[in-house]
């Protein structure tokens, strides 16, 4: 499967959404036994407004991966989906898979435990608010020993990245036609209908044309 040329992502407000509408991430490091992995959800620092981002891991995972003492990479992976060359005017083509990712890199600090709480507070709000009858982490019958006991089981962190890699490969070295007409495919049925990476296909072209379709 061809790699079509990806687009470096620069434009911090736009890294921050991708984020933000992404927040399921990879958590990896090279550890004593080789690399890791871990999978955790993470926020923006909601006190920046630039991409430092906050979250916790669970025991053992922080030495796992020398929280506070060796680099990290969190990796955020937006809407992403195959392309199929039949998609494509009648010309020579192969398949290609679109994505948007973005790459956070640095050591992270370690949280005190009040302020792991708060970011665990966040985290709750943030998904169970969208809830009908949302859950909230202090509300009863939670109690304070059973979320204090909870919390210690976890090691929260902030990391302000030092490297930054976010990338968008969006069908963007393609004739505006083409574009558009893998917008529509993305938005039918079938087996790779994927309205999802469309919308993040509209939002792109509509950012480089002004809006004219």
């Amino acid at each position: 499967m061809r790699q079509n040329p990806s687009f470096t992502l620069a434009d911090v407000a736009e890294i921050r959404r991708v984020i933000e509408m992404s927040p399921w991430a990879t958590i990896m490091s090279a550890g004593d036994d080789g690399l890791v992995a871990s999978h955790y959800a993470v926020l923006l620092d909601e006190t920046r407004d630039d991409l430092t981002i906050v979250g916790h891991v669970g025991r053992p995972d922080d030495l796992i991966h020398g929280i506070g003492e060796r680099e990290l990479l969190v990796v955020f992976q937006g809407p992403h989906g195959y392309v199929s060359p039949g998609w494509y005017d009648d010309v020579q083509a192969v398949p290609t898979w679109n994505y948007t990712a973005v790459h956070l890199a640095g050591v992270p600090e370690i949280l005190s435990d009040e302020k792991n709480l708060v970011v665990l507070d966040q985290l709750v709000a943030r998904f169970e608010s969208r809830m009908p009858e949302p859950k909230l982490m202090w509300e009863r019958p939670n109690d304070a020993a059973f979320v204090q006991r909870l919390a210690a089981g976890t090691v929260g962190f902030r990391l302000t990245p030092t490297r930054v890699v976010a990338k968008r490969k969006l069908s963007q070295n393609k004739p505006v036609e083409t574009i558009e007409t893998v917008i529509s495919a993305l938005r039918s049925d079938g087996p790779y209908s994927n309205p999802a990476l469309a919308e993040e296909m509209r939002r792109a072209q509509d950012a480089r044309t002004g809006g004219r379709r």
